[in-house]
């Protein structure tokens, strides 16, 4: 079989398109491919399809491969311009790449994949081409994937937000908890937010009637923003990030404590765990505490923490009884961190009782948070907030880029 023959069938080219030669640069480890068309082939318009056109003139266009046995590969081809009654003169699309590209459709295939399992600068060196140029490409699909998705099913959200720079940068992620799928991220994290996700819900078949729950945490701008734009969504208040606040406090105590109390050095992590979670050495650390006789306000703000954990394991019927008595005990308690936790919650009452009828908890959105922290930190950051959030969609947007492309991505 002749090179062109063996090139005109790999590539799948298709009457009148013909592989004309093949050039082989040992010295630039390169392999160059002309292409060009049959005299008297006829075309579509590119605007508005009209087939039977004839070429009016000739561009020459090249484009990148997929690498020939670790060789770049090169198609060089001379492109029609086809006159249109309708359109005028216009440049026909090629069948191996999309409109404006210098890839051919598998060269970004091969990207894209790449992509999702390493850093887009990683990416360019592997392939040795620049990072705006790859990073182009990316952004190409998944933007065209997310103008294709469907958010008409959407019910329960959560909301999360990350760090995208160093410093007070924050980008806020709402993800459809039952997906879970990434749905829409931007940039801050203020009640403008929640406006921004309402439009582009709606913009992908969603509405606002249609979200029935909202989980968060306590943010105030997040609270305002579903006031606003979502005022007959129900909230509820993530159970981990009460955890968390709880926890802070706790460790709050221990460190205005542990001024006159030495032997509270080093115990920072054992009044962070629940018991069954701490290692031999904390429970021999707790041990040698003696906690009756030292009578430590830490361990109280501890106990006090333990028995809000409690309160999630609890029949709904129980719960807010429950939840009276602990807000008594904590705001009798002389604890200043834990009264202002226990504020915090008498404050946000509903929301957290909410938890009962709903289940629903930020765990997945946690999950998707990790995911992102960990593709930024491979990059060693992102030059822009927009690349961040491409990535975001990217891994977990769980869009549907298979039509989209001619491989398995």
């Amino acid at each position: 079989m002749r090179d062109v023959d063996l090139f005109q069938q790999a590539l799948g080219l298709q009457w009148p398109w013909y592989v004309v030669s093949s050039e082989f640069v040992v010295a630039e480890r390169r392999l160059d491919v002309s292409i060009d068309f049959e005299r008297g082939g006829t075309f579509s318009c590119p605007e508005c399809g009209r087939g039977g056109c004839t070429a009016w003139d000739t561009k020459e266009k090249v484009w990148r491969h997929l690498n020939f046995f670790e060789h770049e590969a090169y198609l060089h081809v001379r492109v029609p311009r086809v006159r249109c009654e309708r359109c005028g003169v216009k440049l026909v699309e090629v069948p191996w790449a999309r409109h404006g590209s210098g890839f051919t459709l598998l060269f970004e295939a091969m990207v894209l994949a790449l992509v999702k399992e390493m850093p887009v600068r990683a990416v360019a060196r592997l392939v040795g081409e620049h990072d705006t140029r790859i990073g182009r490409v990316v952004h190409h699909y998944v933007e065209r994937a997310r103008s294709e998705a469907d958010f008409s099913g959407v019910r329960q959200v959560g909301i999360d937000e990350t760090a995208s720079k160093r410093g007070h940068n924050y980008i806020t992620l709402f993800v459809d908890v039952e997906g879970p799928r990434l749905l829409f991220a931007t940039e801050g994290r203020d009640h403008t937010t929640l406006a921004a996700f309402r439009e582009d819900l709606e913009a992908h078949g969603g509405t606002a009637a249609g979200v029935e729950e909202f989980c968060l945490d306590m943010s105030p701008a997040y609270l305002k923003g579903l006031a606003a734009e979502f005022p007959e969504a129900g909230i509820t208040f993530d159970k981990f990030h009460v955890m968390k606040l709880l926890g802070e406090a706790v460790d709050a105590v221990r460190r205005e404590e542990r001024r006159s109390r030495p032997e509270l050095k080093g115990s920072r992590y054992v009044w962070l765990k629940n018991p069954e979670n701490l290692t031999q050495r904390q429970l021999a650390l707790l041990d040698g505490l003696d906690l009756p006789r030292l009578n430590l306000r830490t361990a109280r703000a501890y106990h006090l923490r333990l028995a809000f954990q409690e309160f999630w394991d609890l029949e709904e019927d129980f719960a807010e009884a429950y939840l009276k008595r602990w807000y008594f005990w904590a705001t009798h308690s002389r604890l200043a961190p834990m009264i202002k936790v226990a504020r915090t919650i008498r404050l946000h009452w509903d929301g957290v009782l909410h938890w009962f009828r709903t289940r629903v908890s930020n765990g997945i959105l946690e999950g998707i948070n990790s995911l992102i922290q960990a593709a930024k930190a491979k990059a060693r950051g992102y030059r822009s907030t927009r690349n961040l959030i491409t990535i975001a969609y990217l891994i977990a947007g769980k869009l549907n880029m298979r039509a989209l492309s001619p491989l398995p991505i």
